[in-house]
């Protein structure tokens, strides 16, 4: 399963620049790392209220690569 394109797509349904949305993956020896950059003007959105939008994907997705034996840990840089 390829988690940064369902990152993508999720994430790219939340912003306004869709078009900006970028997820790099990298592998670690134990888990998937997935590092998702957006505009400046849309960090906000994908971070929510108190972490509440980025802790529902975080959870979707951990929920997800459960069921395939991965773990999937979720950054967004705010530099």
């Amino acid at each position: 399963m390829n988690y940064a394109e369902l990152t993508e797509y999720c994430v790219g349904k939340l912003v306004e620049e869709p078009g900006a949305v970028k997820v790099e993956q990298s592998n670690d020896r134990n888990a998937i790392q997935l590092e998702v950059r957006v505009s400046p003007n849309d960090i906000g959105k994908v971070i929510g209220r108190n972490g509440r939008v980025i802790n529902s994907l975080r959870h979707f997705l951990s929920g997800l690569a459960a069921s395939q034996r991965d773990k999937v840990y979720i950054k967004v840089p705010t530099e």
